[in-house]
């Protein structure tokens, strides 16, 4: 039976970390082929919608500025005529005076004729500007349009909304200031007499008691600022490629690339059927629309636009862009991406298979150190067992050599993780230099991680080298050392399970054979598992202690499995009782665990049934109790 376990204990040291890296190996490596095979699908997708949306964004920006722009010309149109207005009568104002220093010798009536002939003729704003005088009566000394209208009383004209204007101006020459004036005047135009916002500016003239005024209709105004921002966009359409295309609601062709288009508005149904739609767009909100238009050799294109209506003026603001502009550029990413993916597939299966080899070499090289360490110690086992054949020394090396197996299980769990580790860090390091992206940091960080796994595969041999050697020399540790020692060879298996282990350890001195006290909590805990594995409960807790009092430690370990039965609790530090099955333990662990406390270590080991609490739940378990004497006993 010994020597068949034997056998089988050698061929999992030989074999199964070999085939668990060849699993590893090809599991990971069509893991990330076929990962690599969905990003590059999900990157062409990607690339696709990033430069529709990168375009689109363009294009938003561009048509937002010009309809801020034209906002701030519009919103500013009335403050630049006034400012205008002032500038006019205020040089008005300065000819006025200057006429009156030079003719101080004469009369006002003289000097006042002076005044009116030099402000007479003088226009501005395309001809539409002029100026008016009037006196502190109401009447009309000046007014250049109509000679015949001057010198007459006003002083109860209205405007369009009733508005005596004239008294303005007279209280205005009264109060001996200057100031801006608003009423609404009609002027004749192609569709009859129209009302219209005036804005006029007055100026009192203090030699001759009068006011000197101009004015300007604010619709007239603003034509001319429509014709200054036609003319700017123009001006930018020439020095970019995509153009700005500008419509009124009447579907006059205010802006466009193509001179000839309204013509060809006329001309082309499916023109005029587009430009209507493009209205109604703009009309009912601001926004993307996409529609097919023809280019060089009536070729259609699809094409996307961003409409902004400026409702002021019930204007059309837009730029829109081809989809052939881009399809040349996203087939040459697709075929780079295509190429990356070609090199990246080749780079993995290269690295894999050099990963693959690298492992299986330190793998077999591993193995065969474990099995003459094994090897070795079976040697020394037999030495002793012919030197001492007491009994218990033959329980204590087939306690071990019981456990042999699981701990097996317990490296190969321990090195599962460090494995896969080095294998993705290094699969990571190629594919970012392939991509472009790696840098010194990157590199640095994962060489340490490749680094400090491997120390970790290393730290594992050295623990299973160790819990294995036949010491028998007692020496000075302490509770934490040796928690820390036991724990470093079963944890893995504890956390595969969902097994906490919550630890309140002191650290406290002891006197005696480290590796057998390590037996006993090893045995303990893998006790304490294989009960909690049965249960199906949310909540699975070791709870290891340790307290000193006076010469004495006690390591207390209590777990929530249920407890031990009250009719097997007495017995199960006896020899070959077990409550597992045949080929699943010996029945010697408790007993050889007992058998070094007691003889090997002047301590006690009991056991108990307690009640434990977690997140308000009560449980009942086992609770193990080890009294041992401290260094100082």
């Amino acid at each position: 039976m010994f020597k068949s376990n034997e056998k089988n204990i050698l061929r999992i040291i030989k074999y199964a970390p070999l085939l668990f890296i060849l699993l590893l190996s090809t599991i990971t490596t069509y893991l990330l082929i076929l990962n690599n095979q969905n990003i590059y699908k999900q990157d062409i997708k990607k690339i696709e919608h990033e430069f529709y949306i990168h375009r689109q964004k363009e294009i938003k920006l561009e048509v937002e500025k010009i309809y801020e722009y034209i906002l701030y010309k519009k919103d500013r149109s009335e403050e630049s005529l006034k400012a205008q207005l002032k500038n006019r009568v205020n040089e008005a104002h300065a000819i006025a005076t200057n006429i009156f220093e030079e003719n101080k010798n004469k009369s006002k009536a003289e000097i006042f004729k002076m005044i009116q002939d030099a402000l007479r003729d003088i226009r501005f704003n395309d001809k539409r500007g002029y100026y008016f005088i009037h006196d502190i009566k109401g009447n009309n000394r000046l007014y250049p349009l109509n000679k015949n209208l001057e010198n007459k009383n006003y002083i109860n004209l209205k405007d369009a909304k009733g508005y005596e204007f004239v008294k303005t101006i007279v209280e205005t020459i009264k109060n001996k200031t200057q100031r801006f004036d608003i009423y609404y005047w009609s002027k004749p135009t192609n569709e009859g007499e129209r009302v219209y916002k005036k804005i006029s500016f007055y100026k009192y003239f203090e030699p001759l008691d009068i006011t000197i005024g101009t004015g300007e209709y604010l619709k007239d105004f603003e034509n001319d600022i429509k014709d200054e921002i036609i003319k700017y966009i123009k001006k930018m359409n020439e020095k970019n490629q995509r153009y700005i295309f500008l419509f009124d609601f009447d579907k006059n062709i205010l802006v466009h690339k193509n001179a000839k288009l309204s013509k060809l508005q006329k001309e082309k149904a499916k023109e005029k059927i587009l430009l209507n739609k493009i209205i109604e767009k703009a009309k009912k909100d601001d926004g993307f629309i996409t529609y097919n238009q023809s280019l060089k050799d009536d070729i259609e294109n699809e094409k996307t636009s961003y409409i902004k209506s400026f409702k002021p003026w019930n204007w059309v603001i837009g730029i829109g862009f081809y989809k052939n502009e881009f399809t040349k550029i996203l087939e040459e990413k697709k075929q780079e991406l295509k190429n990356k993916n070609k090199s990246y597939i080749i780079n993995i299966l290269i690295i894999s298979i050099i990963i693959t080899i690298l492992l299986l070499i330190i793998s077999f090289y591993t193995s065969n150190i474990i099995k003459k360490r094994f090897l070795k110690y079976k040697e020394k086992i037999y030495e002793e067992i012919n030197k001492n054949r007491k009994k218990d020394s033959l329980l204590a090396q087939q306690s071990k050599m019981a456990s042999m197996g699981e701990m097996i299980g317990n490296i190969a769990h321990q090195w599962r993780q460090p494995l896969s580790l080095i294998s993705t860090v290094s699969s990571g390091i190629k594919m970012q230099k392939e991509f472009g992206t790696l840098n010194d940091k990157d590199l640095d960080e994962s060489v340490d991680a490749i680094t400090k796994a491997t120390k970790h595969l290393s730290k594992t041999i050295d623990d299973f080298q160790n819990f294995f050697k036949p010491n028998k020399t007692k020496e000075k540790f302490t509770t934490t050392d040796v928690f820390e020692k036991s724990l470093s060879l079963i944890s893995a298996q504890f956390k595969a399970k969902s097994i906490d282990i919550e630890k309140n350890i002191d650290e406290i001195e002891i006197f005696g054979l480290e590796n057998e006290l390590i037996q006993v909590l090893i045995n303990i805990l893998n006790n304490a598992r294989d009960e909690l594995v049965k249960k199906e409960q949310k909540d699975k807790l070791i709870v290891i202690e340790t307290k000193q009092t006076k010469n004495r430690v006690k390591i207390i370990i209590t777990d929530n499995a249920g407890g031990v039965s009250t009719k097997i609790i007495n017995k199960i530090f006896e020899p070959y009782f077990s409550t597992k099955k045949e080929q699943q333990g010996t029945g010697i662990g408790l007993y050889m665990s007992k058998e070094i406390i007691t003889k090997h270590m002047k301590g006690n080991i009991k056991v108990e049934n307690s009640t434990i609490n977690i997140k308000g739940n009560s449980y009942k378990g086992a609770k193990f109790t080890i009294t041992l004497p401290t260094i100082n006993d």
